[in-house]
């Protein structure tokens, strides 16, 4: 039966009463924090700025700034009980190079759906080839080692020790490598202690510069330098020979876009970049000093600087986190993934 009231008539002083509740705005579900020490330092948890994060998986935008620098920079943290991370890269495992095309973190995306995707080590190009110039391994299968020389003329070599983060069964750490161009591949405690101001020193070997064990991990991504090992800051951007005598190349000590991967005390993995070079009016970049003393404060106590540049880019769920410095994404040889288990 339809009952209809007129509004011209006075309303009945005895309707009954209106027996159902008033609807009441459900309320928001409580967002429980799980790296409080990450918000106290002034990092802002955008997670929700993202459709789908996995659990497991948060995002952090910086602070404007860090350091007392101008800043804008994004972390993932990524719980590793219940997330689990890999790689991919071109299929170069022994320097010779390749014909397959570097890709975009984007291309990488379209390619895996991971819902976390950074840059990962260094590569170069010529001669119509790409070249993996740092580890990348998945699944126990290298794709790519870390490069093995080092020259200012070509004349004089070095044979530098380069950085790696990597993982076995074990939780995840650094350290460094050097292939031998055969079948060794040794991994190192410590680097061996080269300097463009001194002579070159031995071809690292299966004693020097430390007693070596084979290195065959599950995962690992190389790049260098390696900023944190133990819990300290070693920042071996030197002994790794990566840049020039300081004289002819300050890049480790100017500002610049930066991405490093690091370990916590509390079983997380960190995915950095910072954003550089004005993409921001301000915004200049990180140091690898900086770069190291940032990832300690966040509780990292194994950390690797990867490439940076115009290379850094982070992705989540395909979304750009900062403005990349060469205004588009570079094609890169490798990138690091987080997924769930």
């Amino acid at each position: 039966m339809c009952v209809t009231v007129s509004c011209s008539r006075a309303a009945s002083t005895d309707m009954p009463e209106w027996r159902w509740p008033d609807p009441v705005e459900p309320e928001a579900p409580e967002v429980v924090e799980t790296h409080p020490a990450i918000v106290a330092q002034g990092w802002i948890n955008v997670t929700a700025s993202y459709t789908a994060v996995p659990e497991g998986i948060a995002i952090y935008r910086s602070p404007a700034q860090l350091g007392g620098q101008k800043a804008v920079a994004y972390i993932a943290v990524a719980d590793l009980t219940k997330i689990s991370w890999d790689v991919r890269a071109i299929d170069d495992p022994d320097i010779s190079g390749t014909t397959e095309l570097l890709k975009t973190p984007s291309e990488f995306y379209k390619e895996t759906a991971a819902p976390v995707i950074v840059n990962g080590g260094y590569f170069f190009s010529e001669g119509g080839k790409n070249y993996n110039a740092s580890v990348a391994v998945s699944g126990g299968r290298t794709y790519g080692v870390n490069i093995n020389y080092a020259s200012m003329d070509w004349v004089t070599m070095y044979y530098p020790t380069r950085g790696v983060f990597y993982q076995n069964e074990n939780e995840p750490r650094v350290g460094w490598t050097y292939w031998s161009g055969g079948a060794k591949h040794y991994l190192y405690s410590e680097p061996a202690k080269n300097s463009w101001e001194n002579d070159p020193l031995q071809v690292p070997d299966a004693s020097f510069p430390a007693a070596a064990v084979d290195f065959a991990p599950q995962t690992a991504i190389g790049g260098g330098p390696v900023l944190i090992q133990g819990g300290n800051i070693v920042n071996t951007w030197k002994e790794e020979m990566l840049y020039g005598d300081g004289a002819d190349d300050k890049m480790p000590e100017e500002r610049h876009p930066r991405t490093a991967i690091g370990f916590t005390a509390d079983k997380c993995m960190i995915l950095f970049v910072c954003e550089g070079r004005g993409m921001t009016e301000g915004v200049a970049g990180m140091s690898f000093a900086e770069e190291a003393e940032l990832m300690k404060a966040l509780g990292c106590t194994e950390a690797l600087n990867l490439d940076g540049g115009g290379s850094s880019c982070l992705l989540v769920q395909g979304q750009e986190t900062i403005k990349v410095s060469d205004g588009s994404q570079r094609p890169v040889a490798s990138v690091v993934m987080l997924k769930t288990k």
